[in-house]
This record gives structure tokens, C-alpha cells and sequence, in this order.
């Protein structure tokens, strides 16, 4: 990545709150208002950070769109506010990004919201739609795999997504151009290089199981990970019971 390539974009952002800091990181196509429900009661004992990604909500849109350089915009904003080792919540994409975060910068803490670190199970089957991904039925295709997902939501929430889910073709691809272009091999090495890095308490809570042995897979990476399974709540489960989500926060927390 070329020194141009991998400057770090100024996140659009807000910033609420008092005590041990929090990063809020939301999932692909969204932008930080998902937060929204979370935020007010968070902010009685965190300050709370809620940022947009690169190519999200109103940031730039500035390729490249890998893990490496969403992170680093996160933390070069975290450093500029002077937020010490925050802890980093991440839904979808943005438990990649905390991940990747984690393995790069400080922190005290991880908590991934429904996000499979094992790109490679998911690889065929972006793989299947890659071609229509690419071309004009984008939109409409997007709209369905992002549809999909809604699960236990209901009408009002998954109407009120859908408003705030802005799908762009070129940020799209580039999030997930190492699952297109990486071989299986190549993939795997990838997430094992940055999982393997952190160091830090990691707790991945999940909506849909990821499947039997997720969580050995998991650990023999990330020894210190946590896996909970919130049956039958979706991709969503932080908005599905935000306040057990907040319960289950902050007794993770280690600065609590």
C-alpha cells in the first residue's frame, strides 16, 4: 500500500459522554446513527465514541476500503481526542475493524457483535454473486443480502435500518476484495495474522451461531475470546435486547 493509499481519512464522528472511553463502530453500509438506541445509556458511565468509516455516513469516501486502513482512521481520531486505551465495539464489518484495530493499536478491550472472524466459510458464497455484485444489478442484489439479515427486527427497527443503509457499489467491493481476489489460503492467513495479534479481553457475541467448533477455531487464535450465542436474535442483537447488550457491556469491561 503506497503512502497516499493508506492516508487516514477524517471520521466524521460524535463524541457524548464521561468516564472510561468506547468506540462504537458500525456495520458495512450503515454509519454510526445504528448506535443510536445504545448511545444514551452508554454515555451515563462511558464516554462514547460513534464514528462513521471511510466510504460511510459523512465520511469520505477514499479507497482504499481494507481492514488496515479503516482501523488507522479510527485510531488516529481516537489519538487526536485523546481517548487512552478505549474500549472497541464493533457490529459486522466493524467487529472486523475492532479486531484489526485491536491488533494495531491500544486498547483495553474487544467486543465483536455478530461477526465471524473466519472470512474463508463465507468466501463461496460472496463468490456466487461477485458477478452481479460487479455489474448494474448491484443495487438490487445488495438491497437482498442486506434484507436477508433483518431477522428478528421488527417492522419499525427494519424499516428504520433500511433508512440509514446506504449501499455503494465501490466501497462495497473494496471491503471485500480479499474475499474475492485471496485465494482460500491467502484469505485464512490474513484474519490468522490479525487475530493472532490481539492481545487484549475479546468477547464475540452472536445473533446466528456460527456453526459447531466456531469458538475452538476462535480461541486457538484469540486465546482470551469469549463466544456467546444470543439465540434467535439475529445479526442484530444489540438492538434485538439493548439492555442486556449494555448489561453485558459493561460487566465485560475491564475498566469497570
Amino acid at each position: 500500500m503506497s503512502d497516499a493509499a493508506s492516508a487516514p481519512v477524517a471520521l466524521d464522528h460524535e463524541l457524548r459522554g464521561s468516564g472510561p472511553p468506547v468506540v462504537l463502530i458500525h456495520g458495512i453500509t450503515e454509519d454510526r446513527r445504528t448506535w443510536e438506541p445504545l448511545v444514551g445509556g452508554l454515555a451515563g458511565t462511558h464516554q462514547v465514541l460513534a464514528v462513521d468509516l471511510r466510504g460511510h455516513g459523512g465520511s469520505p469516501s477514499v479507497a482504499p476500503y481494507d481492514l488496515e486502513a479503516m482501523a488507522n482512521d479510527v485510531n488516529v481520531l481516537v489519538e487526536r481526542l485523546g481517548l487512552a486505551e478505549p474500549l472497541v465495539v464493533g457490529h459486522s464489518l466493524g467487529g472486523m475493524v475492532a479486531t484489526a484495530y485491536a491488533a494495531a493499536s491500544s486498547t483495553r478491550a474487544v467486543v465483536n457483535v455478530d461477526q465471524p472472524l473466519d472470512l474463508v466459510s463465507f468466501q463461496d458464497q460472496l463468490r456466487e454473486v461477485e458477478p452481479v455484485l460487479r455489474g448494474d444489478g448491484f443495487a438490487a442484489v445488495a438491497e437482498h443480502l442486506f434484507t436477508s439479515m433483518q431477522g428478528p427486527l421488527s417492522p419499525a427497527q427494519a424499516s428504520w435500518i433500511g433508512g440509514i443503509r446506504t449501499p455503494k457499489q465501490e466501497v462495497l467491493l473494496g471491503v471485500w476484495a480479499p474475499v474475492f481476489d485471496l485465494t482460500a489460503d491467502e484469505l485464512g492467513r490474513m484474519v490468522d495474522a490479525i487475530a493472532s495479534a490481539v492481545a487484549v479481553p475479546y468477547l464475540a457475541i452472536h445473533g446466528i451461531d456460527p456453526g459447531p467448533g466456531y469458538a475452538e477455531w476462535l480461541t486457538s487464535r484469540i486465546p482470551a475470546a469469549e463466544v456467546e450465542i444470543w439465540d434467535n436474535h439475529g445479526h442484530y442483537p444489540h438492538l434485538i435486547d439493548p439492555s442486556r447488550f449494555l448489561e453485558r457491556l459493561r460487566e465485560f469491561d475491564p475498566a469497570i
